[in-house]
């Protein structure tokens, strides 16, 4: 009898330890049965241009990321980045603007089209553009915006020259200044750059080079390309394991993991890449693969809210890892299921999401397709 209490007691014991280790977990809260599917359309595009229309001309609150040389260097947002002063910090400026130029390409009809032409046409005007130029080849500023604002500038380069209309041409023109300067630091930067950066905020090294790729692949930039190609190479080949368990970081917007297999889908043959992946995410290959959203617990919080951007970003890796691989398509669920956790929270009215997850949100809506 005495040893039958005592297994009893061991066994509540575990049950209890059990239930205490699940209640750390917290979980998401949507019924995905009675969700629909995200889809881009016309109408989701008008509501999420809301955000870049609204932030492009916002000043203030404004975060400059700026080295001070003299009290010269002193000045408003607008005076420093005369075309992306606006959306809190000059990368979200950025995307806020290739938001705008991505919806108008694939809807003519976007409400206030007219209008958003030509704040475009203002802000992104070759006087402005030379400013920004100025800015970037100061004595103080080389390493500006290194490499995640310039990835997202290279997406807008890419969007423009892609875009066969007059505006864009204008545009695209205006910006090569600027676009040209960006892909030579590229170019110049990444051969020193002995180590990636696997953190899951801005500096993430997988990807700015992913995005830059994608420049290079469509202005047929050999020398862009081929350096990417062999950065990727050289940091990422041997990689093995990555520990998915580990993520997201509390303020992650970027998924460490996935960004890589990102960059390795594009710069390696598919037969290279199959080979690459099962020893990286061996997980993924598992139909019943699962990962949970990033849950967000308040989203006045400027870091906290990050974690919509990592259910974004993540999206748009699985939907390409899926489409690149015809045994991922599992992984198609799980991509609309975080863009579906986060999607209706975008327009929320706060602020510190409200200037850049539209950018993540129509990224991840456009890969899905």
């Amino acid at each position: 009898m005495k040893k039958l209490c005592i297994s009893i007691f061991l066994s509540l014991i575990l049950i209890l330890f059990s239930c205490n280790n699940d209640s750390k977990e917290p979980k998401v809260q949507y019924d995905i049965s009675k969700t629909p599917i995200p889809l881009l359309d016309l109408s989701q595009a008008n509501r999420l241009a809301n955000l870049p229309i609204a932030c492009i001309v916002q000043e203030y609150p404004n975060k400059l990321g700026q080295v001070i040389g003299s009290a010269s260097d002193l000045k408003s947002p607008a005076e420093l980045h005369p075309a992306f002063y606006g959306c809190f910090d000059w990368h979200s400026s950025v995307h806020g603007h290739w938001s705008l130029v991505r919806l108008l390409k694939e809807f003519p009809d976007l409400d206030g089209a007219d209008t958003i032409k030509v704040m475009l046409a203002e802000r992104i005007s070759a006087k402005n553009i030379l400013k920004e130029v100025e800015y970037f080849l100061g004595e103080h500023n080389t390493t500006y915006e290194r490499t995640y604002g310039w990835a997202w500038l290279l997406k807008l380069a890419e969007e423009l020259e892609t875009w066969e209309v007059e505006l864009a041409k204008e545009l695209s023109a205006n910006l090569k200044p600027l676009t040209n300067l960006i892909v030579n630091n590229y170019i110049e930067f990444l051969p020193k750059l002995q180590y990636p950066i696997r953190e899951g905020t801005h500096s993430n090294t997988a990807f700015g080079l992913s995005f830059a790729y994608d420049y290079a692949l469509i202005s047929d930039n050999e020398a862009l390309k081929s350096v990417i190609e062999e950065s990727a190479r050289n940091f990422y080949t041997d990689d093995k394991n990555c520990p998915m368990n580990w993520e997201p970081g509390g303020y992650d917007f970027l998924s460490p993991c996935l960004q890589e297999a990102d960059i390795m889908r594009k710069v390696l043959n598919q037969k290279e890449f199959e080979v690459w992946l099962k020893e990286f995410l061996p997980e993924l290959s598992n139909p019943e693969f699962t990962l949970q959203p990033g849950i967000v617990n308040d989203r006045t919080d400027g870091q906290l809210v990050h974690l919509d951007g990592v259910n974004f970003s993540r999206a748009w890796c699985l939907y390409g890892l899926a489409r690149n691989t015809p045994d991922l398509q599992h992984l198609n669920k799980i991509a609309d299921d975080h863009i579906i956790y986060s999607l209706s929270s975008v327009t929320d009215g706060n602020y510190e999401g409200g200037h850049w997850l539209a950018s993540f949100a129509i990224y991840a809506l456009k890969e899905r397709g």
